[in-house]
């Protein structure tokens, strides 16, 4: 049977601003010419999982506690990895994104409450971009945080103008620096010098992470940080950018490829987290620095610590690198959770305004008030609040991921359904724990 001649649009317009079935995928040819050309929406999920917001724990985590929560990296990346897989499935099976699967299948008052905490979890995102960004700006062209915090905002431009260009030239913005995110963070590993010993010893699950308060902080910070709420709602609508075959077989192929793309992307950025972890243990917390978990502290001792001053320069390079990169993916998060949510149709320049607004106030004034320590500790809060809200994108994708009525043969299996609910029990606990404690403290 000859498959179906599809037709879209070459870039996004204003009916179609997130680019669905804007990129032309091969039908024939070998199949890694087609991979080829699905090979985008996993990197820009990943770049959520190395935003400014993931330094900070993984830089507190390693000087305060060594390679002792270099485990829980490797878990909640392979969390997110399975995560990720069902959101895949769920956008190029349903042909409609998480939120828009949320205001039809949901009830209203259900719908709304959803879309509240999801906008909670982006501007908490958005925090992290805004004063890991500044750091950034402070620390190499020496201009001061608060002037930083205000000039993020002006990066909408960029966005807006890649977003004119098509949905491939945002991509290739985003690869790029996730390149120079992940050599950056491969040299200085190397000058860190690390016990692997100790490393190996790391990857083992330990109970203190649980019974030790100031561990289980930031573990639940790691998992905020790593496991991004609002990257469910923005990869279920990204993988529909490909304008793929829409028989069984053609969706079938295409979840093949989107779950190569997206396992491949996370896998990197589960290497740039541990990096930036045993970097730290390596450097700081072997030479009695456990204290250290500022991003401007860091950057000053890296170099000295490790003889290299290039160390500090690589450093300061790549998270700025970071922060303007997962600036992109937030701008993208939220105008698809508005979209979907409550159909709100928003320019991205408008949207980008919004949300910057939200984060540079509170930004702003914690610089203003407590200097750059306070920034630090809003930092780590982000994290934490965005783990406090995984739970509530969690339950949907899982919920929808496995009904039939909905995903046909193609709804998930038994087996990874219970294994996706589990995953959420562990970080309701988690959450629980540290809240009960909080109250009790």
């Amino acid at each position: 049977m000859t498959p179906p001649v599809i037709t879209a649009p070459a870039q996004p317009s204003d009916d179609n601003l997130n680019g669905q079935r804007s990129v032309a995928v091969r039908q024939h040819g070998p199949w890694w010419r087609r991979f080829l050309s699905f090979i985008g929406p996993g990197y820009l999920v990943a770049v959520g999982y190395m935003d400014p917001g993931n330094w900070a724990t993984d830089l507190a985590g390693g000087a305060a506690h060594g390679y002792a929560l270099l485990w829980i990296i490797a878990l909640s990346s392979c969390m997110a990895m399975l995560l990720q897989v069902l959101t895949a499935r769920l956008g190029i099976v349903a042909q409609a994104d998480l939120a828009q699967l949320c205001r039809r299948h949901a009830s209203k008052r259900s719908a709304f409450c959803q879309w509240l905490l999801c906008e909670i979890a982006i501007c908490a995102c958005d925090l992290a971009e805004v004063i890991g960004t500044a750091i950034a700006l402070k620390l190499l062209f020496g201009i001061p945080l608060s002037y930083g915090v205000i000039l993020t905002a002006l990066d909408v431009f960029a966005i807006l103008w890649l977003q004119q260009r098509g949905f491939r030239y945002l991509e290739a913005f985003v690869i790029a620096l996730l390149g120079v995110i992940f050599v950056c963070f491969g040299i200085n590993l190397a000058l860190a010098q690390p016990e692997w010993r100790a490393v190996a010893a790391g990857l083992l699950p330990s109970t203190q992470t649980v019974t030790d308060p100031g561990m289980l902080y930031l573990a639940i910070g790691i998992i905020g940080a790593t496991v991004m709420p609002h990257n469910l709602y923005l990869h279920s609508s990204t993988v529909q950018t490909r304008r793929f075959n829409t028989s069984d077989e053609g969706k079938r192929e295409a979840i093949a490829f989107a779950t190569a793309d997206v396992v491949g992307a996370l896998a990197l950025a589960c290497l740039v987290n541990g990096a930036i972890l045993i970097t730290s243990a390596a450097v700081f917390h072997s030479t009695g620095n456990a204290h250290v978990a500022e991003l401007e502290e860091a950057y000053q001792l890296l170099g000295p610590l490790t003889g290299a001053g290039v160390a500090s320069l690589l450093f300061g390079v790549a998270l700025l690198a970071a922060g303007l990169s997962s600036s992109v993916t937030a701008t993208l998060a939220g105008q698809i959770v508005m979209q979907g949510f409550v159909q709100i149709n928003m320019p991205p320049w408008a949207r980008r305004l919004i949300t910057r607004s939200v984060a540079i106030v509170p930004a702003l004034a914690v610089t203003l008030i407590y200097g750059d320590r306070g920034v630090t500790s809003l930092l780590l809060l982000s994290q934490v609040i965005l783990s406090m809200q995984l739970p509530f994108a969690m339950w949907p994708l899982i919920r929808y991921a496995g009904d039939r009525s909905i995903m046909g043969g193609f709804a998930t299996p038994r087996a990874i359904t219970w294994l996706a609910w589990s995953m959420m029990a562990v970080i309701v606990a988690l959450n629980t724990i540290m809240i009960g404690r909080a109250l009790t403290a």
